[in-house]
């Protein structure tokens, strides 16, 4: 069984991120990274389908020589390769498909695993564009995996409940929070990991469809107010719902 995870390096979740000079990217000073939390999901899955039907696993990555740090930790926590699609420019969500799509054609795999949207741009899109060109199926905000014979039953969590879908190998899956909990490397897998090569390929040439125009944080909000201490406030609270909020 081969298994192929595809992992992003994104700001860590406590990171308070702040608008670069150019208005276009976040300004990387003093700005520490991680793997995206879906795509250890994701991966630790990947682990356990190979512990249990033998195989490989495949830790996979686009973009500069700084995820090469998250790569470096999915073969501590036990990857048995990595392989980095060298770009560092910013691509879009297609482009990122694109070029990880060209090198699952090469890889063929019998799995590929992504962790439901990448924490940075949260746009949930990539892992179902790459199936999407890869002509397979694919089962998103996956909470189990059984596989048996080819077949694969997932139980995936949907708006007020979970949902069972039945397909074949090879396909395309979305990890969510509840598949499992990801295991940490271990002492000896981080001492191993620091010898094992990571492949570098330039990735895929694609063309850029989503231009970023200018990036800004949010405005700042308002203060509250305390209108009371009692019901006698009510009046004058729906009053302000009513004409400043326009809420009611």
């Amino acid at each position: 069984m081969k298994v192929a995870v595809c992992i992003n390096h994104v700001p860590d979740t406590e990171t308070k991120i702040k608008v670069g000079a150019d208005a276009l990217s976040i300004d990387r000073t003093g700005v520490n990274y991680m793997m995206s939390p879906y795509d250890e999901i994701a991966l630790e899955e990947g682990l356990r389908i190979r512990e249990k039907f033998k195989g490989e696993v495949v830790a996979i990555s686009l973009g500069s020589d700084q995820h090469k740090e998250t790569l470096r930790k999915a073969l501590a926590m036990g990857a048995d390769k990595a392989v980095l699609l060298r770009d560092d420019s910013i691509r879009d969500s297609f482009a990122v498909a694109a070029g990880l799509a060209e090198e699952l054609k090469v890889l063929n795999p019998d799995i590929v695993l992504f962790g439901k949207q990448s924490i940075d741009y949260d746009d949930a899109q990539v892992g179902t564009l790459v199936a999407e060109l890869l002509g397979l199926p694919s089962v998103a905000v996956v909470v189990n995996i059984d596989i048996q014979d080819g077949k694969v039953v997932c139980e995936r969590e949907i708006e007020g409940g979970h949902e069972v879908v039945e397909t074949k190998l090879p396909a395309v899956f979305l990890a969510q929070k509840g598949l499992n909990d990801p295991r940490y490397p271990s002492l000896k897998g981080i001492m191993a990991a620091k010898s094992k090569p990571i492949e570098e390929k330039p990735a895929a040439a694609v063309e850029i469809r989503v231009e970023t125009s200018q990036l800004r944080k949010p405005p700042a909000k308002n203060p509250g107010r305390i209108l009371g201490s009692d019901k006698t406030a009510v009046p004058e609270l729906i009053r302000l719902l009513h004409e400043e909020a326009k809420v009611i």
